[in-house]
């Protein structure tokens, strides 16, 4: 088993939602954060006074499948969270030593589906 975290755009989000249901993934964990990288600083206004953005609105998506599906999955959100500019995000693939759902006590990779 695998934890894929994605770190993606929130406007590429609704493609890459609708692919991860086309794989069959339906455990998703989604949190906004907020993330510098490469992206330079821009200043926005606000009722007439400047200020300086430093981070930027981001998704962070957290799922655990099994092996077979890790590049699938990687190959989707490559292909639909990316705009060409830079700050489109990170994918990070982690191996996981076990999992166990709580309500059954179902563990491996029983408790991921």
């Amino acid at each position: 088993m695998k934890k894929i975290e994605a770190i993606i755009r929130p406007e590429t989000f609704p493609a890459v939602r609708e692919g991860l249901a086309k794989e069959g993934i339906d455990g998703l964990s989604i949190s906004e954060i907020a993330g510098a990288g490469r992206q330079e600083g821009r200043t926005g206004l606000f009722r007439g006074n400047s200020y300086s953005m430093e981070f930027f609105p981001k998704l962070k998506l957290e799922m655990v499948v099994d092996d077979s599906k890790v590049q699938p999955i990687v190959n989707l959100i490559l292909q639909e969270a990316v705009t060409g500019q830079v700050g489109d995000g990170k994918i990070f693939i982690f191996p996981v030593e076990q999992a166990i759902r709580i309500r059954t006590k179902e563990a491996g990779t029983a408790a991921i589906h």
